[in-house]
């Protein structure tokens, strides 16, 4: 049996790589999944191998996490609880996608992660698994009664690893957990677990990895500019960059400047309340920059309304549901998103408007194809008032056309989309109230 184990070189990892092996009798293929960790990454193949892995894969996921990831997230302005910025929530299910891709490769039966049984990180695996691999085994050992009985502590586990000659770096009493990556790194457990822990106090400067402590942040203020095409962040400064760029550039800027930190206790999936500490610098600049952007360019209407699903989004994103197919709709991006928009004309053809169904009969043998030509030449049509009062006419009604039109424009300029939509499906052209 092949198992494919999300390996970090840290502590847990190194005793579940020789656990899990020698319980299971498996050839163990470990997974690293570089997504910004910078010097984490330092002799982890040569680590892994000496602890029993067979294969070491570190693979560069740092342009897909911020270009199919990160930038996603991004245009729907997802901030769990209004503060957090979900940088190891969206990790998650890309490392997990990587893992089930080795997994195919090398024929493996089964998936591995040393998230906890109390944490967040088990579901967005699991549920990244459940989605694009449910024929895989998860393999999850904090949740195996003989492993925690083994382990009850940090202390066992290091005196594990020095019985079995395992390289690691590791003390009996961890001040905090760290777990870093290209768009944060946050802090969590340890001392922090206690309230009144002041993290940004002077005496902890040290705990900060991306960003200088605001009151060390130059005196001087800087200027950038952003610059963005369909919703997404292309140049800083008038340089154009890949998103991967972006994110390196504006976490420079914002960890100079002290940017991004945050300090929260937040609400876990599984049900507890856990403490966070965040640095955010390029995330912040960007969320921050792309809602200003929407602000010149969104319509009022959409804006309340993806204002409203934001937090649902960032419980999908928090959760773990990133390719759930409630999160895939994305339909607040519909803007943005080129083929969100195909599906919203599509139902402008089902609602009947005229300029759409005359593509869609146009090319009838071919939906993709007439789908892909409405996206690129629909312009929604104008009506004239007496245009609509004479579709809207309806003499069995008793109500005359006047009074019909009065009621329809009464309904396309509420503030509620319902409204809108009822006012839409009266007229039979929905065009008119996109």
């Amino acid at each position: 049996m092949k198992i494919v184990l999300a390996y970090s070189g840290g502590l847990d990892t190194s005793v579940l790589l020789s656990w899990i092996k020698e319980k299971y009798g498996a050839e163990m293929i470990a997974f690293c999944a570089n997504i910004g960790q910078a010097e984490e990454l330092k002799g982890l193949e040569q680590k892994a191998k000496r602890t029993g892995a067979s294969k070491v894969y570190i693979v560069d996921l740092q342009e897909e996490f911020a270009r199919d990831f990160i930038f996603p997230m991004i245009q729907a302005s997802a901030v769990y609880e209004s503060q957090y910025f979900l940088g190891t929530s969206i990790a998650r299910p890309l490392i997990a996608k990587g893992m089930i891709e080795i997994a195919r490769k090398e024929r493996a039966g089964a998936l591995a992660h040393g998230a906890t049984g109390k944490g967040n990180d088990q579901v967005r695996f699991e549920l990244t698994a459940a989605a694009l691999a449910p024929e895989l085994e998860v393999i999850a050992p904090w949740r195996d009664a003989r492993f925690r009985d083994e382990f009850p502590g940090r202390a066992e586990m290091i005196a594990y690893c020095e019985k079995k000659h395992i390289p690691v770096q590791a003390s009996a009493k961890k001040p905090y957990s760290m777990d870093r990556n290209l768009l944060h790194i946050s802090f969590e457990a340890g001392i922090l677990e206690d309230p009144w822990m002041d993290a940004f106090a002077p005496g902890n400067k040290d705990m900060f990895k991306l960003s200088v402590a605001p009151e060390d942040a130059p005196n001087k203020s800087e200027y950038v500019t952003l610059d963005f095409t369909k919703g997404n962040c292309v140049a800083v400064n008038g340089k154009q960059l890949n998103p991967l760029g972006v994110m390196k550039a504006l976490n420079r800027l914002g960890g100079k400047h002290g940017v991004g930190r945050v300090d929260m206790v937040e609400n876990r999936y599984v049900g507890m309340k856990s403490r966070g500490v965040y640095e955010t610098p390029g995330g912040a600049i960007l969320h921050f920059a792309h809602r200003q952007m929407e602000t010149l360019t969104m319509d009022r209407e959409v804006m309340h309304l993806r204002d409203s699903l934001i937090p649902r989004y960032a419980e999908l994103v928090y959760y773990g549901y990133w390719f759930a197919p409630e999160r895939l709709m994305k339909f607040f991006n519909a803007q943005k998103d080129p083929a969100l928009r195909k599906r919203v004309l599509m139902a402008l053809a089902a609602y009947g408007d005229p300029s759409v169904q005359e593509f869609m009969d146009h090319l009838a043998g071919d939906s993709d194809t007439a789908i892909e030509e409405i996206a690129q030449n629909y312009v929604p049509p104008k009506y004239e008032e007496e245009d609509r009062v004479h579709y809207t006419e309806s003499p069995q009604s008793g109500v005359t056309p006047s009074e019909k039109a009065e009621e329809i424009e009464h309904l396309r300029q509420s503030s509620n989309p319902l409204d809108r939509v009822s006012a839409a499906e009266q007229m039979g052209k929905s065009g008119d109230v996109l």
